[in-house]
């Protein structure tokens, strides 16, 4: 049922990205209508990269957070993955669109026109930028969704880009070198290739089963060893992270003569414990008896997730 709750919730968060995304676009190329300014073009080219990522983590977040069915029975959660992998892929587009406008220009650079108008605007889309990145971060962290985290952290840099598009045409007009326009949209592109490359290597983390975090797998070690009594031991202990869902994996060794109900009870008090450290995760515990494993699983090994 939680899962089920942070997936809603992901999802209304996606939703409302989309009209944020065309708001923020709208401003920018209003910016750019009024100034000229190739940079501003620039970082105008990269929200619309926003609105259709905004497009895709909303599609795509809904798709993940299905049920698991007989086609998926572990669930569709990885389908997250695929949004940040598109829009690292549309991030490098738009480098690629913004080079493509700023080489002109800087063989025939022109100063902009009603700049303090459009730096104005530029500004406030910046702003709405900026408290909407530290919301989709705080969120995709907070629901363990890889989109929203991409997301967010996609129009962090396009904030950052903002500021530095700001500074560098106020140093354009100040000293009437209007080659600095275009040759700051160049440094905006290898700005957002940077970043694209960022996106996409953690989305390959993802759909590679890539471990949780060291303190996250230390937590689960610590919540196994505490409640782990009544066994000899545990070992094999594997996690991984598939968009908002995390997997844990180990085998629990228990007396030969145990009765399976026993061995059960301790199941769900590891379960139980591993879920208060980590909300819905998704377990699965091997029960052995003594007799499959003739050295180095037993108590030692609880003993070496305390230390």
């Amino acid at each position: 049922m939680a899962t089920d709750t942070q997936g809603n919730k992901a999802q209304r968060l996606a939703f409302w990205g989309i009209p944020l995304a065309v708001l923020v676009l709208g401003l920018k190329m209003l910016a750019w209508w009024l100034t000229g300014s190739v940079a501003l073009l620039s970082d105008g080219l990269e929200s619309i990269v926003n609105v259709v990522a905004a497009i895709v983590a909303f599609v795509v977040i809904g798709y993940a957070a299905k049920p698991a069915d007989a086609g998926h029975p572990f669930g569709h959660y990885k389908a997250e993955y695929l949004s940040a992998v598109i829009e690292g892929v549309l991030i490098v587009v738009a480098a690629l669109l913004i080079v493509w406008e700023a080489v002109p220009a800087i063989l025939e650079p022109r100063l902009m026109e009603a700049p303090v108008i459009g730096l104005g605007i530029n500004v406030l889309a910046g702003i709405v930028n900026a408290l909407w990145a530290y919301t989709l971060i705080r969120a995709g962290r907070a629901l363990r969704s890889p989109a929203l985290a991409a997301d967010g952290h996609h129009i962090l840099s396009d904030v950052v880009t903002s500021i530095g598009v700001l500074i560098g045409l106020v140093l354009a007009i100040a000293t009437g070198y209007a080659v600095l326009d275009p040759l700051l949209a160049v440094l905006v592109a290898f700005n957002i290739l940077y970043q694209g490359w960022k996106v996409i290597s953690r989305s390959v983390d993802g759909l590679m089963d890539k471990a949780v975090p060291a303190e996250e797998e230390d937590a689960i070690k610590q919540a196994i060893a505490a409640n782990a009594t009544g066994s000899l031991g545990v070992h094999d202990l594997k996690t991984r992270e598939a968009g908002s869902a995390i997997f844990v994996d180990f085998h629990m060794v228990v007396p030969a003569a145990m009765p399976v109900g026993d061995a059960h009870d301790i199941c769900d008090r590891l379960e139980d414990a591993i879920r208060e450290v980590n909300p819905g995760a998704k377990i699965a515990i091997h029960v052995e008896p003594e007799s499959e494993k003739a050295h180095g699983i037993r108590v030692k090994v609880i003993e070496g997730m305390k230390r």
